[in-house]
């Protein structure tokens, strides 16, 4: 079980690249925090991928977050089954094979419109 917390601590600390490497955040002063808005805490979300690689997600805690005030919407990209099938179908009728790929931090690449904000506190 050592090897494992060495291994959580080395995925945390990609994480951590990932977010400074994608200027994620900008540290700011509380007293510079709005009145009315909350600020919010992140959490580590852990999982062990079917290869054994440990993955650490840092995630704001949205179950703290008031719709309206905190965001307005909410998104996440993913491909429907039936475009899946109908991509899979394509393939083979053209003798391609598919692949499965693992982006690395694609969850970072979304861009919050010019007036939004998330205040949180800093990374536990």
């Amino acid at each position: 079980m050592a090897e494992d917390r060495i291994g959580w601590g080395e995925a945390e600390r990609a994480e951590i690249a990932n977010h400074a490497n994608n200027g994620s955040w900008t540290l700011i002063d509380r007293s510079h925090v709005p009145a009315g808005r909350s600020i919010v805490r992140l959490i580590w979300v852990y999982k062990r991928k079917r290869s054994g690689a440990l993955k650490a997600r840092l995630c704001v805690q949205g179950c703290a977050q008031v719709r309206g005030v905190d965001f307005d919407q909410t998104f996440c990209a993913t491909m429907r089954p039936t475009s899946l099938r109908a991509l899979a179908a394509i393939a083979n009728s053209a003798g391609m094979r598919m692949r499965r790929w693992d982006f690395v931090a694609a969850y970072l690449q979304g861009e919050l419109e010019q007036d939004e904000v998330v205040y949180c506190h800093a990374p536990p």
